[in-house]
């Protein structure tokens, strides 16, 4: 049996169509320059439930400048678990004032869904980086962020 050029062609044409969809996706959603520590990073925000609920899962790789915001609607001791995970990150958990109060180094994929981290008082923001990155932009405790987000659009 023989394949027509045309559905080769056509194939190939969606396949790159689909990559490109891909990436515009990507490189829509929400971003901020975010100052942590001695850190400048491009992070990008996840101001639903749902992107909060995908964080970094299937992500391979970071560079040394990502990070990913999760922007909640208020106080709470959030918790984050590393479903779908594949590399280790450090984990910032900020107050409303963007103070840091919380950090875990480190945290392995390993642990899946089975290992919770969470601060031990309420938090309004949560950052995402590659692991080490605590460490060598030295982020402390008391330390405040500074980033620009739009707070209506968190939900």
């Amino acid at each position: 049996m023989r394949v027509s050029p045309v559905i080769i062609v056509g194939g190939v044409l969606l396949l790159v169509a689909a990559a490109a969809g891909f990436l515009l996706i990507n490189k829509l959603q929400p971003t901020t320059q975010l100052f942590l520590g001695d850190g400048v990073f491009d992070a990008r925000v996840a101001y639903t439930q749902a992107e909060r609920e995908k964080g970094l899962s299937g992500v391979e790789n970071m560079k040394p400048t990502d990070a990913l915001i999760f922007a909640y609607p208020g106080d709470d001791i959030w918790k984050i678990w590393m479903k779908d995970m594949k590399i280790p990150i450090d984990i910032v958990w900020l107050d409303s004032n963007r103070k840091v109060i919380y950090v875990v180094k480190d945290a392995s994929p390993d642990g899946g869904t089975d290992v919770i981290f969470a601060p031990k008082v309420p938090a309004r923001y949560v950052v995402k980086l590659p692991a080490g990155t605590v460490d060598r932009t030295a982020i402390k405790a008391d330390k405040a962020a500074v980033f620009d987000i739009k707070q209506e659009d968190i939900r």
